[in-house]
């Protein structure tokens, strides 16, 4: 494991796909590559397949394979890194992460164990089985509950050492900072999980990176915020910031709903993939489509 290629990998924008489905409901892997390139080309360097953005939960075990073949094949003759989404049960989540590793992934991000009851100690040990079976890989757990302590970090990182970053998504940034403090500051690469909206106080707080949904849409604008938080230019970033505000808050409403919904549609309105997700998420009725396009107009696409 090339660490330093990793972690420097993480400090940026690290982008999710989304999943194109075609007519008959499957999986669109033409859209998809499509798509994967049109990241790629706009000067994403970071991807994270069988992530949120890229309906994790929706797809079917067998279908998350294809996203990652699929996603190594593209990348196979770029300067790229892959994190691969992997969670569910433990021996589900071994068997993803080691299939990521065969494939040639170099990261694997954990999805927060989905249990009504999560000990310390179990959440641990459930991240931990995960990083021993994959030592060659970087590991970064996704973290979106609020309940968690720093300490859990620091006894996972003190066990683990290709645990390397972590992708906070709790909305609140004087948890994340003390956090990311308890945990050990400068012992991980600190991802805002939620994206742009809140990458300028999770950067103040001690962010280096953070995961995109937008970027699907509108990889410049991504990258031009990271340009300004990374110069420390945070009335830049704040412009941005201003720039998306009406488009995530679309994906942020009603407990992030349409986080998804919302990334296709603008897409649909492309021409680039089809608008459909999968239940539980749903598409969005025409008088909403109508708001995703007064969102992104201006952005020039």
């Amino acid at each position: 494991m090339d660490r330093s290629a990793l972690t420097a990998a993480l400090a940026g924008v690290v982008a999710i796909p989304v999943i194109p489905f075609g007519a008959g409901g499957g999986i669109d892997r033409p859209a998809y590559r499509l798509l994967l390139r049109r990241l790629l080309d706009g000067g994403i360097g970071t991807v994270t397949p069988n992530g949120n953005t890229g309906e994790f939960y929706a797809l079917t075990p067998q279908e998350r394979q294809v996203v990652v073949q699929d996603t190594l094949a593209e990348t196979a003759h770029r300067e790229a890194t892959v994190i691969v989404g992997v969670g569910h049960d433990l021996p589900s989540a071994i068997g993803a992460a080691e299939h990521a590793r065969d494939c040639g992934a170099r990261m694997v991000m954990v999805h927060q164990p989905v249990h009504p009851y999560v000990s310390q100690d179990g959440w641990v040990a459930y991240h931990r089985a995960i990083a021993e079976a994959v030592p060659e890989l970087g590991v970064v757990p996704y973290i979106r509950n609020p309940l968690l302590d720093g300490s859990w970090m620091a006894d996972l990182g003190e066990a683990c050492p290709n645990v390397i970053g972590v992708k906070y998504a709790v909305p609140d940034a004087a948890r994340f900072a003390a956090f990311a403090r308890d945990a050990g500051l400068e012992r991980y690469v600190w991802l805002a999980g939620l994206a742009e909206l809140y990458a300028p106080a999770y950067f103040a707080a001690g962010a280096t990176g953070f995961t995109s949904g937008l970027a699907n849409v509108a990889p410049r604008i991504s990258l031009d915020m990271l340009a300004a938080l990374r110069a420390g230019d945070y009335p830049a970033a704040m412009k941005v910031w201003e720039q998306i505000r009406a488009f995530e808050d679309l994906r942020a409403a009603r407990q992030s709903a349409d986080n998804v919904t919302v990334v296709k549609e603008a897409l649909a309105a492309l021409g680039l993939c089809r608008r459909e997700v999968r239940p539980p998420s749903s598409a969005l009725p025409p008088a909403r489509r109508a708001e995703v396009a007064a969102a992104v107009e201006g952005w020039g696409l």
